[in-house]
């Protein structure tokens, strides 16, 4: 997979996640539909055990790479301070086939199949390499949160 430098967009923009709950380095596409995102796994990782990044950290990756679809909304302007809340409120159809380790690059593909309003449906899939380790479909809420 050929991924274009300078195309890379900061992830700041579009979700407001932060170390050590941040797993996402770099959103690499991004339109109202799609979204492909990579993650580098290091070891001082919250959800690195024995070496391997847990299922946990591939779920919370998938989430924060598919919230960036919806949240595109929410952060438009960089500038701003806008503050948001997320919640999956589901996760259906996951299948988890093999854990990433230290060092890997992991790359995430998300695509919008619904929304309404503030709520979607998002179909995810997450590699190393072309190996394929977890695919699950997510329904996400966000909102702003009012000062």
């Amino acid at each position: 997979m050929e991924i274009k430098e300078d195309n890379i967009i900061n992830i700041h923009n579009y979700l407001p996640h932060r170390e050590p709950m941040l797993m996402v380095d770099y959103i690499l596409e991004l339109t109202k539909e799609n979204v492909m995102t990579s993650f580098m796994i290091t070891e001082d990782n919250i959800f690195v055990h024995n070496n391997e990044f847990a299922e946990s950290g591939l779920i919370e990756n998938m989430a924060q790479t598919c919230s960036s679809i919806l949240g595109q909304s929410f952060f438009e302007n960089p500038n701003a301070d806008t503050k948001v809340i997320g919640f999956i409120t589901n996760i259906k159809k996951i299948e988890i086939f093999s854990l990433p380790k230290v060092g890997d690059k992991i790359i995430s593909k998300a695509s919008l199949i619904s929304q309404y309003e503030n709520i979607c449906h998002i179909f995810c899939e997450t590699f190393h390499n072309d190996e394929l380790l977890i695919r699950a479909e997510i329904n996400l809420f966000i909102q702003e949160v009012k000062s």
